[in-house]
C-alpha cells in the first residue's frame, strides 16, 4: 500500500452516502487514486471524477463522517507490497495483515488503522544469482530468499528497469533494504527486496501460451470429467448449501499448484474460520509440509465494509500474478464473486448510475472479464524464458440457484469450465453436488494428450464411455419412472446399474474422509477401469445366457463400492479387483467352474 500519510492536497467532504463519500476541491486528483478521508484518515479510492468533485469508495466504516471534513490526496493508486513474507500471511481486502491488526486493536478492526503488508523488521537471507557486471532486463532474477521450506522467493528486476548490475547484496536483509544497484540509461537505480504494484493493472508478461496441462485436484468428478487446465478459468455456481465453499476448499488444499491464493470475498465468518483453522494443520500431499507454507489468505468477511470486497479480489489476483512471474503454477480461489458484484451494484446505485439488468451496473461484464483475463499460462518477463501459470476459480452464488441471473451468465461468457452445482444432488447428499449432465470443460481437447501421458492412453476413451452411460441413464430414467425397471431390456438394466455405480462409487466423494478426500489420477483411472470392466463383463454374460438377477447379486459389487477407501499406496488392490470381476462373472456363465484371468 502507498504511504498514505504523505497526503498534502486537501479536499472537503460535501456528501456521505454509506461507503460513498463525495468531496469537492479535488482538482489535483486522478481516477483510482488513494485518499485519506477525515481526520480519522480512513482509506478510500476515487471511482468517479466530475470537475473538481471526486466520488470516493471508502474501505472502512463511514459512520459519523459529515460534510466539511477534510480529504487528503496521496497521488498514488491502490497498490500492494510484493516481497518475502507474503506466504502464510492472512490479509484483509487492502493488504493489512490481520494478525498485526489484532495485536494493535483487538478482535475488531478499528477505523483508520494502518499496517504495512510486509513485516519491516523481519530479516531474510538473500542469496544473489546475478553477478556484478551482468546485464539484466525486467523480470530477471537478482537473487532468492527461502521464504518457507517449500517456496523459494525469487527477487526480480521490476518492470521498466534494465541495465548493468554494479552492486549486489549478499546475506541478511530486510524487505526495505537495497539489495542491488543497476546502472540504467537514466542513471543508477536502487532495487529493494520489495516491490509495489497497483492492483487494478495486470502485471506485464512476455507471451501468453495455450494451457495444455490439467490442474489435478484429487476430486474425481473434476479431474476425470471436467478438468481445468493450469492457467485456465473455472466457475462454480450453485445455490445456498450446495457445497461451493467445500469444493473451493478442496481445490485450495489438494490442487497441484505450487502457490495457492484464497480470497474470501464477503464470506461468512465461520467459513473463513474453517480455512484459517484447517490450513495450518493439513499437510500438503506434495511436500509433507503444512498447507499454509504455500498459501496466501485474504479474508474479507461479510461484516466488513462492502467496498472492500472489490479491493480484496484485485489484491488477491495481483499477489497471484507476482508468484506467477517467478515461474510458479498459482491457483487463485475467489469465493464468491457474486458478493463482489453486489458491492459493485451498491456503489453504482449510490453513484446514481443508470442500472443494467437486475440493478447491476452496465460495466459488470467488463469488470468480470477483466478479472478472469488476468489468468493464463505465460512466458514470464526475464531472459531465462521461464513459464508460469495462474489458474482462477471463482464461486458464484446466484440467488435461489437461478443460473440465468446476470453474474452467472457474465461469468460463463468468460470462463471455459463450468461446474454446475445442483440443489437436488445436494439434498440427496451426493457431494460434490456437480451435475454431470449440465457441467462442461472446454479444455478437454487441449489437455487430453497430457492425460494420456500421465495415466495411460485408454483414460480418455474410458471417460467418454462413462459419460455416454450417464447420458443414457438420464434418458432411460424417464421410462423407469413411468413403467418401472421391468420394462427395460437386460442391456438397458446393465446401463442403469453401471450408471448407478459411476454415480455412487466414483462421482460421490467424501471431502471429510481421510482417504476419500483426495484421489490421484492413477487411482481415478484404476477405479473407472473396474466399473467399466464390470459393465463389459456383465454384457458378455447376458449374451451367454446369464440373467440380470444373478449378475446383480454378485459379491464383487460390494468390493467395487468400497474401492474408493483403498489407500493410494495399495492401488494394486483395485487392479486385482478388475481381475476378480472377470473371474466372478465368467464363473457365473460357466456354471461356477471356469477361472478366467
Amino acid at each position: 500500500m502507498p504511504d498514505m500519510n504523505r497526503g498534502t492536497s486537501v479536499g472537503t467532504i460535501v456528501k456521505v452516502s454509506g461507503p460513498l463519500v463525495v468531496a469537492s476541491g479535488m482538482a489535483g486528483a486522478k481516477m483510482y487514486d488513494v485518499v485519506r478521508v477525515s481526520e480519522q484518515r480512513l482509506i478510500g479510492e476515487i471511482i468517479e471524477m466530475r470537475e473538481d468533485r471526486a466520488s470516493i469508495q471508502v474501505y472502512e466504516e463511514t459512520a459519523g463522517l459529515g460534510p466539511g471534513e477534510p480529504v487528503y490526496i496521496t497521488g498514488e493508486p491502490l497498490s500492494v507490497e510484493l516481497g518475502p513474507g507474503l506466504i502464510g500471511s492472512i490479509y484483509d481486502g487492502i493488504q493489512r495483515p490481520l494478525d498485526r491488526i489484532r495485536d494493535m486493536a483487538g478482535d475488531r478492526i478499528s477505523r483508520g488503522l494502518e499496517a504495512p503488508g510486509l513485516d519491516r523488521e523481519r530479516e531474510w537471507d538473500f542469496v544473489p544469482r546475478a553477478g556484478v557486471g551482468s546485464k539484466v532486463v525486467p523480470g530477471d532474477i537478482l537473487g532468492t530468499v527461502q521464504e518457507t521450506p517449500v517456496v523459494e522467493h525469487r527477487v526480480m528486476v521490476p518492470p521498466g528497469i534494465s541495465g548493468k548490475v554494479i552492486w549486489i547484496h549478499k546475506g541478511v536483509a530486510k524487505v526495505t533494504d537495497v539489495i542491488a544497484k543497476i546502472e540504467t540509461s537514466d542513471g543508477v537505480r536502487e532495487i529493494q527486496m520489495m516491490q509495489r504494484w497497483p492492483v487494478r493493472h495486470g502485471r506485464p508478461i512476455a507471451h501468453k501460451l495455450t494451457p495444455s496441462e490439467p490442474l489435478v485436484s484429487g476430486q474425481r468428478v473434476l479431474d476425470t470429467f471436467f478438468p481445468v487446465a493450469k492457467g485456465g478459468t473455472a466457475c462454480i455456481p450453485g445455490p445456498f448449501g450446495s457445497g461451493k465453499t467445500v469444493v473451493q476448499h478442496q481445490l485450495a488444499k489438494w490442487a497441484d499448484a505450487e502457490i495457492v491464493v484464497y480470497v474470501g470475498c464477503g464470506e461468512r465468518g465461520n467459513e473463513m474460520t474453517d480455512v484459517l483453522m484447517e490450513f495450518p494443520e493439513l499437510l500438503d500431499p506434495q511436500s509433507g509440509e503444512p498447507l499454509m507454507k504455500r498459501t496466501v489468505l485474504i479474508a474479507n468477511t461479510s461484516d466488513m465494509p462492502v467496498a472492500a470486497r472489490e479491493s480484496s479480489v484485485y489484491t488477491g489476483i495481483t499477489i497471484a500474478e507476482y508468484f506467477r512471474d517467478m515461474g510458479y503454477s498459482v491457483a487463485l480461489m475467489a469465493d464468491s464473486t457474486s458478493r463482489w458484484a453486489e458491492a459493485l451494484r451498491e456503489m453504482s446505485g449510490r453513484l446514481e448510475e443508470m442500472p443494467g439488468e437486475e440493478g447491476y451496473p452496465a460495466y459488470l461484464g467488463s469488470r468480470v472479464s477483466e478479472f478472469y483475463e488476468r489468468a493464463g499460462r505465460t512466458t514470464c518477463l526475464g531472459s531465462d524464458g521461464r513459464e508460469g501459470a495462474l489458474t482462477v476459480v471463482g464461486a458464484v452464488s446466484p440467488p435461489g440457484g437461478d443460473l440465468s441471473e446476470p453474474v452467472t451468465q457474465t461469468t460463463l461468457r468468460v470462463v471455459k469450465v463450468f461446474w454446475a452445482l445442483d440443489a437436488n444432488l445436494a439434498y440427496s447428499r451426493h457431494f460434490p453436488a456437480i451435475n454431470w449432465l449440465t457441467s462442461y470443460s472446454l479444455y478437454l481437447d487441449r489437455i487430453d494428450e497430457s492425460l494420456r501421458k500421465m495415466v495411460g492412453s485408454e483414460f480418455v476413451e474410458m471417460r467418454q464411455e462413462a459419460m455416454k452411460i450417464l447420458q443414457e441413464e438420464a434418458s432411460l430414467s424417464e421410462i423407469v419412472r413411468l413403467v418401472g425397471m421391468d420394462a427395460l431390456s437386460p442391456g438397458e438394466r446393465i446401463t442403469m446399474e453401471t450408471a448407478r455405480s459411476i454415480r455412487e462409487d466414483f462421482l460421490h466423494q467424501n471431502a471429510f474422509h481421510d482417504v476419500d478426500t483426495y484421489t490421484s489420477l492413477k487411482k481415478q483411472a484404476a477405479m473407472l477401469r473396474v466399473i467399466l470392466e464390470m459393465d463389459h463383463a456383465c454384457r458378455d454374460a447376458v449374451e451367454k445366457g446369464a440373467s440380470f438377477g444373478q449378475l446383480a447379486e454378485l459379491a464383487v459389487h460390494g468390493k467395487i463400492a468400497r474401492m474408493k477407501y483403498i489407500e493410494e499406496a495399495k492401488i494394486s488392490e483395485i487392479d486385482e479387483l478388475a481381475l476378480e470381476v472377470r473371474r466372478d462373472v465368467a464363473a457365473l456363465t460357466a456354471g461356477g467352474g471356469e477361472d478366467v484371468a
